[in-house]
């Protein structure tokens, strides 16, 4: 099987629309972006459903080609890994990424360098917050990437977030669908610095094809409870 992973990323880089970026800060050594999404299911059935990528993360970004040779380990050293099957020459494996923080029904962050960026002198994180609201959860996505690369960041960068948009979509289809956000609330003061505000649109049901969410009216905001997110992730020692 190709390495369908490389090639559908590379291939963003043409096509990836600013208008639909979540592209939250970038420099000449790294970028942010950021994703969220509300769901109809408790954290609980989130964490669940997180730790089964092969049911939401999209066969067109593996290595393989088959969504189902995804696995995602539960503790820190964990591994969110792919089997490459055997074509005649023995089985093969990738790691995407691995685990260092995991808290059942509230955090998960993984280190790993996704697709290409995985072949470049960079770090990747991906923190993934989970919150209880009123009507289910809500989940934010938050990738940091730094380092040396290859890459122009300003045409990796918009590449990167559409493929997490992409993921941030299976994983709230897979959960039955994105809930529409409150409009008009204004976001929860943010005193973390990353900038939760309307740069960081939830992921809903009106994605492109391609699976990038349609970008929201500048002044719809996001709810307090997206918000939230950043702001109350657990204290460090």
């Amino acid at each position: 099987m190709k390495s369908s992973f490389g090639v559908l990323l590379f291939a963003a880089t043409c096509v990836a629309s600013p208008a639909a970026a979540k592209v939250i800060d970038q420099s000449d050594i790294g970028f942010t972006v950021a994703h969220t999404a509300q769901v109809a299911a408790t954290p609980e059935d989130v964490w669940k459903m997180l730790r089964t990528p092969d049911k939401w993360w999209s066969k067109e970004h593996s290595w393989s080609g088959d969504a189902a040779n995804f696995w995602l380990d539960s503790q820190a050293g964990g591994c969110f890994c792919e089997k490459l099957p055997d074509e005649g020459q023995g089985v093969g494996s990738v790691q995407h990424a691995r685990i260092i923080f995991a808290k059942p029904g509230e955090m998960m962050r993984l280190s790993g360098a996704f697709g290409p960026l995985q072949g470049e002198a960079v770090t990747g994180t991906l923190t993934i917050q989970i919150k209880k609201t009123p009507t289910g959860s809500a989940i934010r996505f938050d990738y940091v990437v730094g380092g040396y690369m290859r890459f122009k960041v300003a045409d990796i960068a918009p590449a990167v977030d559409k493929v997490l948009a992409e993921q941030m979509v299976g994983l709230a289809n897979a959960l039955g669908g994105s809930l529409p956000v409150a409009r008009g609330d204004k976001p929860a003061e943010d005193k973390s610095g990353e900038g939760a505000d309307e740069t960081a649109k939830p992921a809903d049901s009106n994605a492109d094809a391609d699976g990038a969410a349609e970008p929201e009216p500048a002044d719809s905001g996001l709810d307090a409870a997206v918000a939230d997110l950043v702001k109350d992730e657990p204290k460090r020692d």
